[in-house]
């Protein structure tokens, strides 16, 4: 799944070609994006491109081309009438954000739940992870109770005091609030989401690795939204 920044991108290029016929240009989006400087557009643009949405026409100036949107768009509809299944916060003033989808319910009469896995999440560096639901896994449903879940496959060595490995898959309750202690998915400034230990101080946010190599990050208000709970996790060898 996009994140926040990179999904208002992409349908504010949607919507400029459908009117103008032509891409806005950096300053354009970087203005509707509310960005400081056109870096943060040529990121988000890269990561686009990476994740298939858009193609750079080679030797064009501005030549930009949509070559899909998300799934949970209805064609026709645009980004106010967004459904589907999203972990993320792409919700804001530009658009709607994908309403959650119940989890599938056909392994539920073997004592198991459907959960979607949404790409990878950076137990480490910052990554712009929560992608596109790639494939489900099968959970013993006494092993993550109620509520909505999704799970993302662990990059990094961050969390690894807490037993948390690279290469292992957590489940995490989709929720936007945690106490303090808890391990969480974090999105910061909407654009990096990572897997790390919350501690709150004050009005600040701290993201706490269990590994001495990392330092422990802090943010101010408003910079920091929790996108679910760790709840379990799963290891294959």
């Amino acid at each position: 799944m996009l994140t926040r920044k990179q999904y208002e991108l992409l349908m504010f290029i949607h919507e400029r070609l459908k009117e103008a016929g032509v891409p806005p240009s950096f300053d354009e989006m970087k203005e509707a994006l509310d960005l400081r400087s056109k870096s943060g557009i040529h990121r988000l643009i890269t990561a686009l491109e990476e994740r298939g949405f858009i193609r750079r026409l080679p030797n064009r100036a501005r030549a930009l081309e949509v070559l899909k949107l998300p799934d949970s768009v209805v064609p026709g509809l645009g980004a106010a009438r967004a459904q589907g299944f999203s972990p993320s916060v792409i919700e804001g003033s530009r658009g709607k954000v994908p309403a959650p989808a119940p989890i599938a319910d056909e392994h539920e009469s073997r004592g198991t739940v459907s959960i979607p896995v949404m790409g990878r999440i950076a137990a480490g560096v910052p990554i712009e992870a929560i992608q596109t639901h790639s494939h489900s896994v099968a959970i013993p449903a006494d092993l993550i109770g109620g509520g909505e879940h999704f799970a993302l496959e662990v990059r990094g060595d961050s969390m690894i005091e807490a037993g948390i490995l690279d290469g292992d898959t957590v489940i995490i309750r989709r929720s936007d609030s945690a106490d303090s202690g808890d391990i969480v998915v974090a999105l910061v400034d909407d654009e990096e989401a990572t897997l790390k230990r919350l501690r709150k101080k004050g009005a600040s946010i701290a993201l706490e690795a269990a590994n001495p190599a990392y330092e422990t990050r802090i943010f101010g208000p408003g910079r920091v939204r929790i996108q679910g709970r760790l709840v379990s996790l799963f290891r294959r060898y």
